[in-house]
């Protein structure tokens, strides 16, 4: 069946309900934790809402806790796996009218320039895109998912 999906975040969760999703770590209360397309930031991840809304201000006060709850689990089981310095998180919304959390890890080892700036800077300067990848990435989709439900 052929379904026209508004945007990328409402097929990417269709496929994680259908269990085609590759980049899913697993599913949480308020959605689906998933690995982010591009892996220059290694970790970064994403949190979409299911069922989809608009923003988070369409939820309950009970479901936005849940929301946020679940992405700062999500921070923990990076910085747990992978160490990074911080976490930095990010609901925008601007461009994919459907609820979903960006995650990312920031390194000390990023170039001074880049850390202290927003981790989109990598898009803006258009530098070299390390694409998911689920042979290279299956590990750590599996030592998240541990974590994760370790803590829920």
């Amino acid at each position: 069946m052929i379904h026209d999906f508004p945007t990328l975040i409402h097929k990417r969760i269709d496929m994680a309900r259908n269990g085609t999703n590759e980049t899913v770590i697993c599913r949480m209360k308020s959605g689906w934790a998933v690995l982010g397309d591009d892996q220059r930031l290694k970790g970064y991840s994403l949190l979409l809402h299911d069922p989809v809304v608009d923003n988070l201000n369409a939820l309950s006060k009970f479901d936005r806790a849940q929301f946020q709850s679940d992405m700062t689990v999500i921070g923990d089981a990076l910085m747990t796996v992978l160490e990074p310095s911080i976490i930095n998180y990010s609901i925008l919304g601007n461009t994919d009218r459907a609820l979903h959390a960006h995650i990312h890890p920031r390194y000390d080892s990023e170039e001074p320039d880049k850390r202290k700036t927003i981790p989109f800077i990598y898009h803006v300067l258009e530098m070299p895109y390390l694409r998911f990848s689920y042979e290279r990435d299956k590990e750590l989709i599996h030592r998240l998912r541990v974590e994760i439900e370790k803590r829920t």
